[in-house]
C-alpha cells in the first residue's frame, strides 16, 4: 500500500449484530424464528436493520392509512441497502380514547421505548400522525438515542360544508356553539358531520396534529416539508420513501436524536409554533420531550422559555382556528419551510441546528418561495403581532398557565369578572344549561379537577362551551380557566394548565361561586381577589375528590405524574437510558 493512500475505514459494528452475528446457539435462535417470514440468509449479513414503529390503528382515524404508508418506508430503506421490519405500537386516537389519549401519552411511550431497545434495531422510523402520537413516539425514542427519522401521516383534505371551508374540530365547537344558539338546525348539524372528515389524515386546521407535525420538521427529525403534505398527496408516500432511504445513511453516520435534539433546535420550534399559530399542547409535549433526550444535549426547556421566546414572535399563518385557511391551502402555499424562511430573514431562527438530512436547518429553507401571502403572510402583515404562549403566573395558578393569543378577543385579555365555579366536567355538564345559573358575559367560567391527577390524564375540556341563555344574547367568547386542556383545534380566551392543579391542592381548588377574578395577559398576572385569610379557611375545609381508579395504569399515572408546567410526564421517565444491548434471552 502505497504512503499515500488513505487507510480503509473501519465499518462500526452495528448494534443489531449482536443479535444476528455469529454462528452460536443465540444467534441461531435469533435467525432461524426470523427466516419464518421468507427471509433469505443474506438479511442478516451486516446491513442496517431499520424498525419501523407503526401506530396504525382503525381505532385511530388519523392514522388509517399507515399500512400503506410503511410500505414506502420499507421499499425506501431497502433500496439504500437496508432490512426493514415494521413493529406495532399502543396508538392513541384522540376521537375515540377515554377518559383522554393524553392519559396514555406516557404509557405508549414507554411502549415505544421497550420495543427499540430490546429488539435488534439499528434506527428507527416513527409513523405518527394523530395528537399524541407524535410526542409519544419522539418521548420514546429519544429516551433510547438511536438513529431516528419521523415520518407524519399528513392531514385530510379540506372540509366543505355548503360551499365553506370547515375545519376539523374548530367548526364542531362553532357549529355546536350555533345549535345552542338556535342559530343552526340539528339536522344541518348532522350533515355537516360527513363534510368535515374527507379523506384520510389527520386534521387539517392548526390544531395539535398539524402542530407536533409542524414541531418535528422544526426541531430538524423529519426530512423538510413534512408538516403539509396532505395525506392522500402522493407527494406523502414519496416522501415516506425518501425517508426510509435517509434513515439507512443516519445508521452509517450514526446520526442520533441526541445530535439533533438540542438546545439551539427547540428554541426554533417554539419561534415556529408562534408563528403558525400552534396549538398550546405543544407546550407540554415538547416539554416532555426535551426531558428525555440525553443530557450531552443540553436540551433543557421551561414553561419560561415558551413566554420569553414566543412573545415578540408575529403569527404568520393565517389557518383555524386563529384564521381563515386550511392545512391544504398551507401546503400549496409553500409550508413550513416557508414559514421557517421569514423566521431566519428577521434573525429569529438559529440557522446553524443539525438536521436528519444531514444538513443545517437553514440551508434547507433558506430558498424557500412563498405562492399565497394571503395563507402565509409577510412579516409586514401578520395575523397577531404578538403570537406565541401567553404564561401567566398569580396567586390562582402559582406554577403558571397558558394562553393562546392568537385565538383569544382581544378586548378580554384585561379583565375583572365572578367566578362561576364547576367542581368537575360532570358538574360542568349538569349546571351550564341550568336557566337560573347567576352568570352573565362578564363572568368568568372556572373548571376544577380535570388536571393531570384530576380527570385522571388533563383532557381537552378546558374550552367549556357557553351557558346557552348568554349564547341567545349573542355572547360568542368569555374567559373561562381550568386546569384542563383544550384541543388545538379550539379558540377563544381560555386560560389553560393550572398549575398545581385542583386535585393536588392548588389555588384552583379553593375558588367559590362569586369570587373576584383579574386577568391581566399583558401583565402575564392572574389573581384570585380573596384575602389570605379567607383562602386559608378554605383550605382547612378541602378535601381532594376520590381518586376514579387506584390500581393498574391509572393508578400508577396518578401517583407518578408531573404537573403541567414541567409536561405532565411520569417522573420515572424522565431522562435518557439509552441504547445498549440487553443480555441473552435464552
Amino acid at each position: 500500500m502505497s504512503a499515500d493512500t488513505p487507510p480503509k475505514p473501519v465499518r462500526r459494528k452495528l448494534r443489531s449484530e449482536s443479535w444476528f452475528a455469529g454462528t452460536d446457539k443465540d444467534a441461531f435462535i435469533h435467525r432461524s424464528w426470523m427466516k419464518n417470514q421468507g427471509l433469505p440468509d443474506d438479511a442478516f449479513d451486516g446491513r442496517p436493520v431499520i424498525g419501523i414503529c407503526n401506530t396504525w390503528s382503525e381505532l385511530t382515524p388519523c392514522n388509517a392509512h399507515f399500512r400503506d404508508v410503511a410500505e414506502r418506508v420499507k421499499r425506501g430503506v431497502l433500496e439504500a441497502g437496508g432490512v426493514a421490519y415494521e413493529f406495532p405500537v399502543m396508538s392513541l386516537g384522540e376521537t375515540n380514547l377515554r377518559p383522554t389519549a393524553m392519559l396514555f401519552r406516557n404509557l405508549a411511550s414507554m411502549d415505544v421505548e421497550e420495543s427499540i431497545r430490546g429488539n435488534p434495531i439499528d434506527g428507527v422510523v416513527l409513523l405518527a400522525g394523530c395528537d399524541k402520537t407524535t410526542p409519544a413516539l419522539l418521548m420514546g425514542a429519544a429516551s433510547c438515542d438511536l438513529p431516528t427519522l419521523m415520518v407524519s401521516g399528513g392531514p385530510m383534505l379540506n372540509g366543505n360544508y355548503k360551499g365553506e371551508r370547515i375545519g376539523s374540530g374548530t367548526h364542531v365547537w362553532l357549529f355546536s356553539e350555533k345549535v345552542n344558539a338556535g342559530e343552526m338546525s340539528v339536522d344541518d348539524f348532522m350533515q355537516a358531520e360527513s363534510c368535515m372528515s374527507r379523506s384520510a389524515g389527520h386534521c387539517m386546521t392548526m390544531g395539535t396534529a398539524s402542530t407536533m407535525a409542524s414541531m418535528v420538521e422544526a426541531l430538524g427529525v423529519t426530512l423538510p416539508g413534512n408538516a403539509a403534505i396532505p395525506a392522500v398527496d402522493s407527494r406523502r408516500y414519496a416522501f415516506a420513501q425518501m425517508s426510509g432511504r435517509r434513515i439507512v445513511d443516519m445508521v452509517r453516520e450514526d446520526l442520533r436524536l441526541s445530535k439533533l435534539l438540542v438546545r439551539d433546535a427547540f428554541v426554533n420550534a417554539v419561534r415556529t409554533n408562534a408563528a403558525i399559530g400552534g396549538s398550546t399542547n405543544a407546550v407540554l409535549h415538547l416539554m416532555a420531550i426535551a426531558g428525555r433526550v440525553h443530557a450531552d444535549a443540553g436540551a433543557n426547556l421551561n414553561l419560561d422559555d415558551w413566554d420569553a421566546l414566543g412573545r415578540d414572535v408575529p403569527t404568520l399563518v393565517d389557518l383555524m382556528p386563529s384564521g381563515r385557511f386550511l392545512m391544504e391551502d398551507f401546503f400549496y402555499a409553500g409550508g413550513l419551510p416557508t414559514v421557517l424562511r421569514a423566521l431566519g430573514d428577521a434573525g429569529l431562527l438559529n440557522k446553524d441546528v443539525l438536521t436528519a438530512n444531514g444538513s443545517t436547518l437553514w440551508n434547507n429553507v433558506k430558498n424557500a418561495p412563498n405562492h399565497n401571502t394571503e395563507v402565509i403572510r409577510p412579516l409586514t402583515k401578520p395575523l397577531v403581532e404578538s403570537g406565541g404562549i401567553a404564561v401567566l403566573r398569580g396567586n390562582l395558578a402559582p406554577l403558571g398557565c397558558v394562553l393562546k393569543p392568537s385565538a383569544a378577543t382581544p378586548a378580554l385579555m384585561q379583565h375583572r369578572g365572578r367566578a362561576v365555579v364547576f367542581e368537575n366536567i360532570e358538574h360542568y355538564k349538569e349546571r351550564i344549561v341550568d336557566e337560573a345559573l347567576d352568570v352573565d358575559a362578564n363572568s368568568i367560567l372556572v373548571l376544577k379537577n380535570c388536571g393531570p391527577k384530576g380527570y385522571p390524564g388533563m383532557a381537552e375540556v378546558g374550552n367549556m362551551g357557553l351557558p346557552p341563555k348568554v349564547l341567545r344574547q349573542g355572547v360568542t367568547d368569555m374567559i373561562r380557566i381550568s386546569d384542563a386542556r383544550m384541543s388545538g383545534t379550539a379558540y377563544g380566551t381560555v386560560l389553560l394548565h393550572v398549575a398545581p392543579e385542583a386535585a393536588a391542592g392548588g389555588p384552583l381548588a379553593l375558588v367559590q361561586d362569586g369570587d373576584w377574578i383579574e386577568v391581566d395577559v399583558a401583565g402575564r398576572r392572574l389573581h384570585l381577589d380573596v384575602p389570605d385569610a379567607e383562602l386559608a379557611v378554605r383550605r382547612a375545609k378541602w378535601k381532594p375528590e376520590p381518586v376514579a381508579m387506584r390500581t393498574g395504569y391509572q393508578g400508577l399515572y396518578v401517583e407518578r405524574v408531573m404537573q403541567a408546567d414541567q409536561g405532565a410526564d411520569l417522573d420515572f421517565l424522565v431522562g435518557c437510558r439509552g441504547h445498549a444491548v440487553p443480555r441473552e434471552s435464552h
